[in-house]
């Protein structure tokens, strides 16, 4: 059964930091690129970060550029988003989905599997 299950989101404070994981399933993960979005309430789901299948082309939201970095290990089916100097606009769910390829404009549409999303929160 194909899945995507992200972990890692938390209840921080701003500048702080966490790295969220996205393991995948059920697929032969090294074929699709995997991006980030997320979903703050009463807003529409956004684009954060993109990664392509061998790990070669990224590309970022530019209200996450220098402070999220996107990776992955093929080995291990996963992509990870490091996430520093954390805001209070960066609160949200954010969820791992896949697609073809990894574009600046991280189309929603064109994205499938997606998973089912891990809450960050950034509060004092």
């Amino acid at each position: 059964q194909l899945q995507l299950v992200e972990t890692g989101g938390d209840s921080v404070q701003p500048g702080g930091s966490l790295n969220l994981s996205c393991a995948a399933s059920g697929f032969t993960f090294d074929y699709y690129t995997i991006g980030w979005f997320r979903q703050a309430p009463g807003k529409e789901r956004e684009g954060v970060s993109c990664i392509s299948r061998s790990g070669r082309t990224t590309n970022y939201a530019d209200s996450v550029k220098g402070r999220f970095t996107i990776s992955r290990d093929n080995a291990k089916n996963t992509v990870y988003l490091q996430m520093s100097s954390l805001k209070p606009e960066d609160t949200a769910v954010y969820y791992c989905a896949a697609t073809s390829f990894c574009t600046a404009k991280l189309p929603l549409d064109e994205y499938k599997y997606w998973g089912q999303g891990t809450q960050v929160t950034v509060s004092s």
